[in-house]
């Protein structure tokens, strides 16, 4: 799955990571509008994963059949991103 987001940065994430429970595509936060700063209009929610893959002000979420390594990815992040395995870098 790919984040598209505002000035055109990217995340992906597995698509088995973006369907677990506690992820989340949140467009309000306690009933009220998410804050621009926040990520509004929509901000990406991945938990189990370090926070460059949890986008904001996403543009657009795309289900791809193949990997493509999004901002951080491209600069040397894990594309896993396990932080209970410490995989911050490639």
């Amino acid at each position: 799955m790919i984040f598209e987001a505002a000035g055109g940065y990217t995340s992906n994430v597995p698509i088995g990571e973006a369907q677990k429970e506690k992820a989340i595509l949140a467009h309000s936060f306690f009933g009220q509008k998410l804050p621009k700063e926040y990520g509004a209009p929509v901000r990406a929610v991945i938990p189990d994963r370090y926070f460059y893959k949890s986008a904001k002000w996403l543009e657009a979420v795309k289900v791809a059949s193949d990997d493509e390594p999004g901002f951080w990815e491209r600069r040397g992040y894990s594309n896993s991103a396990d932080p209970w395995k410490e995989e911050r870098y490639q």
